[in-house]
């Protein structure tokens, strides 16, 4: 297994991958699926400062993780959101916790201060997985997602990265 940049034509596993779960799970709120176009949008988002990142085996797409921003308000530019989704059957395989460890080399790298997740409390693995990467819990919004038929929590963990790298304007740079 290799992780590298997502380029464009890694964009239909990425959405394939990802409206599994918005057909299935609570590890994504969004109800209705993601369509190409908007998969094209929201890649066209992200880029150096905020990477898209692919898992891949046998030149198969088999996960994906990215890093996006917390909020847009300017004084949030030092944190970032990640996300990684893997693909339905390959789970316990460490794609995941690869993926997860990349983004935080990536994070550290780019001179973010910490990354923030955001995760259905009823998702104990993701929960898990981000624990023992050092994430802490910091909060738990109760009841502020609904899907299913079922009100769901919400879990928000954060890992603290090293101080440094970061001018004011939010470039990368030596302080």
């Amino acid at each position: 297994m290799i992780i590298r940049p997502a380029t464009h034509a890694d964009l239909p596993a990425i959405n394939a991958i990802y409206n599994h779960y918005v057909l299935t799970s609570t590890c994504t709120y969004q109800e209705e699926p993601e369509t190409q176009g908007e998969r094209e949008a929201w890649f066209a988002t992200h880029g150096e400062r905020h990477p898209v990142t692919v898992a891949e085996h046998d030149g198969v797409v088999i996960g994906w993780g990215s890093l996006s921003p917390f909020r847009s308000r300017g004084g949030y530019r030092f944190s970032v959101e990640n996300s990684v989704y893997v693909e339905q059957g390959r789970h316990g395989q460490g794609i995941g916790k690869a993926l997860m460890i990349d983004l935080i080399a990536r994070a550290t790298a780019l001179g973010y201060r910490s990354i923030v997740a955001g995760v259905s409390a009823d998702q104990t693995a993701s929960i898990s997985l981000h624990e023992r990467l050092g994430f802490t819990r910091v909060a738990l919004f109760q009841e502020v997602g609904y899907k299913f038929a079922t009100w769901l929590d919400v879990a928000f963990l954060q890992l603290m990265l090293p101080p440094g790298g970061l001018d004011t304007a939010g470039q990368s740079g030596n302080t």
